[in-house]
């Protein structure tokens, strides 16, 4: 013991150590300081641990850091090819929400709150974008195969009067293009299917209008029309009343031919078509009737326009298209355009282009001065009934990236939010809009 000497000690018969000479009381006392801590020490160490800390211990030694914490499995991270797409803002962060149920509620906002909450020089309208009061329904995105769109085709080439199946190898046909590459028809000409979408804030029961969408060459519709030039993702991110229909063209092929579009009333047999198709997968039958009748505006991107000039000229849905919209896509066909643009005046036409597409842009527009037709060169108003736009969009834009860059980021978002909105104020307008009908 610190402080006593070992030899004026002694031990008592529980073996402590105590000094000589000290009384029996005093060593009745020293034995209780001595003891009393030493019970409740024991008493601790007798007590077993509960079963769930044992459990936890156990737990922690045998599993490892990813065990307890596993990374999130891709199909956490991704949707398969078959579920429905969520895109997520071009304008805001991606975030996660909670799934929510499929439902049509939206909240309307009226010309004087939407000029209030922004000070954009437009007053929204027919097509208006709407905020959702709750937004408690997916966007919609599959592909759907559907008997009018433009392949398989066993016709004619309309330009040459020849069958479009023009090369043979054995039991297998195929198709020599402009470019004397042969395409065949098990491999390019095959593909029926309709990349379709129905925005979540979508309201059938509103004015709306469907976009239809002519992809360029060498493209598919998932990988080039959804997940490259975001198509739908503009659609819904303009948030304007409107649904798509992307027909496959020739798949990842060099080549614009238009197969069903190319005959009489072909694109009417398309539209009709799928308004049964918009219908179910907005998941209301009796919509039908409302897309039936729906204004509709084309959109012809590159190779696109093929498909495009013949809808217009032959394809038997005149009145219902509303606009014609073509990106860097002037390569041919020019009196069809011109044609279309003069015995239409109630739609609007927009053609945007690079310096590979700008002498046919030129030749249009001297076509249309000939006409006595008005047009303007910039994207800067609103697209009324009767617009007329012609739009050089500046070096260093590459064609291949021209449906989400051209005279601004995003395009089709930036067409869609122009028709649907109309001027406040005569100011606000550019001068050079005056030319405009």
């Amino acid at each position: 013991m610190i402080g006593v000497d070992p030899k004026s000690t002694t031990h008592d018969r529980a073996g402590l150590a105590m000094p000589l000479g000290m009384s029996p009381p005093w060593r009745a006392i020293a034995l209780l300081a001595v003891l009393v801590p030493l019970s409740s020490l024991l008493v601790q160490c007798g007590k077993a641990p509960p079963a769930q800390t044992l459990a936890a211990n156990a737990h922690a030694t045998s599993d490892s850091f990813e065990d307890r914490f596993p990374a999130p499995q891709f199909r956490d991270r991704f949707p398969s090819e078959s579920e429905s797409i969520k895109w997520p803002s071009l304008d805001e962060p991606m975030r996660s929400e909670p799934p929510r149920q499929r439902t049509v509620r939206t909240e309307r906002i009226t010309a004087e709150a939407a000029v209030a909450r922004s000070p954009s020089p437009y007053r929204v309208t027919a097509y208006a974008p709407t905020l959702p009061l709750e937004r408690q329904r997916e966007d919609l995105t599959t592909l759907i195969s559907m008997k009018s769109s433009a392949f398989p085709y066993f016709g004619e080439n309309p330009r040459s009067e020849a069958p479009f199946l023009n090369v043979s190898s054995g039991d297998r046909k195929g198709h020599r293009s402009y470019s004397g590459k042969v395409y065949w028809q098990d491999e390019t000409y095959n593909d029926s299917r309709v990349l379709v979408h129905v925005p979540e804030h979508f309201d059938a029961k509103r004015p709306g209008v469907i976009v239809v969408f002519f992809h360029g060459n060498g493209a598919t519709l998932e990988r080039d029309v959804r997940d490259r030039q975001l198509v739908p993702q503009q659609i819904s991110d303009s948030g304007v009343n409107a649904v798509l229909l992307a027909p496959q063209m020739a798949v990842d092929a060099a080549d614009s031919s238009a197969g069903k579009f190319w005959q009489p009333n072909g694109f009417k047999r398309f539209m009709e078509e799928s308004a049964t198709h918009l219908a179910r997968l907005y998941g209301d039958p009796s919509s039908a009737r409302a897309f039936a009748n729906m204004p509709i505006v084309i959109v012809g991107y590159s190779g696109g326009f093929l498909p495009t000039a013949w809808s217009l000229e032959v394809g038997g849905m005149t009145k219902r298209v509303a606009g014609v919209i073509l990106l860097d896509a002037v390569y041919g066909e020019l009196d069809k355009f011109a044609s279309w643009i003069e015995n239409n005046r109630s739609g609007f036409f927009v053609s945007s282009y690079t310096r590979y597409t700008k002498k046919r842009d030129m030749e249009l527009m001297a076509m249309l001065r000939e006409k006595g037709i008005a047009y303007r060169e910039d994207m800067e108003g609103p697209l009324r009934p009767g617009s007329v736009v012609f739009v050089q969009t500046r070096d260093g834009v590459t064609h291949r990236s021209y449906v989400t860059q051209a005279w601004t980021d995003h395009p089709l978002k930036d067409v869609l939010l122009k028709m649907a909105a109309q001027p406040t104020r005569v100011a606000s307008v550019p001068s050079s809009s005056s030319r405009s009908p």
